[in-house]
């Protein structure tokens, strides 16, 4: 994929784990699903990101969710992700750790002629993502490709 602003430079794999990551990050603060955020900004306004993901991994990333939430119009939710039963979790997975996985199902599912932001967006859209997203079950912990292959299956089973 290629930055919108210079054509000859690509965007890379870690341009898109840092916008997982700041999604993964966005949400949680507003508790709010993963989907909300990643819909909430037009896919214009995400190839702009993208392009510029390797200048806005220097900045902090609280101002950046400051900035978003502002800036998007971003609202409050209900959904905390966080919230889990601590008789069957001793380990939260933290925003860094979730923007990996995300990244990784979203490049081992890149389908012919999809670009990184077309392919986040239709990861954080799949059903699947309310599995990852409940820690209870520990689902994200599996090997990349296991959960690639409950993506291609419609869940995990």
């Amino acid at each position: 994929m290629k930055s919108i602003f210079f054509e000859n430079e690509e965007v890379t794999e870690n341009d898109l784990y840092f916008l997982c990551y700041m999604i993964e990050r966005i949400a949680r603060r507003l508790h709010q699903r993963n989907k909300y955020v990643v819909n909430k900004i037009s896919k214009e306004e995400w190839l702009r990101l993208i392009s510029l993901a390797d200048v806005l991994h220097c900045e902090n990333p609280e101002k950046l969710e400051e900035e978003w939430i502002e800036g998007y119009e971003l609202k409050q939710g209900d959904f905390n992700v966080l919230e889990v039963n601590r008789e069957l979790v001793q380990h939260i997975p933290t925003a860094t750790q979730m923007g990996k996985v995300y990244k990784r199902l979203i490049i081992a599912t890149m389908q012919q002629g999809e670009n990184f932001i077309d392919g986040m967006i239709r990861v954080y859209n799949s059903d699947l993502c309310e599995t990852l997203d409940n820690y209870n079950c520990g689902a994200y912990y599996e090997p990349s490709y296991f959960i690639t292959r409950a993506y291609n299956n419609d869940g995990f089973y």
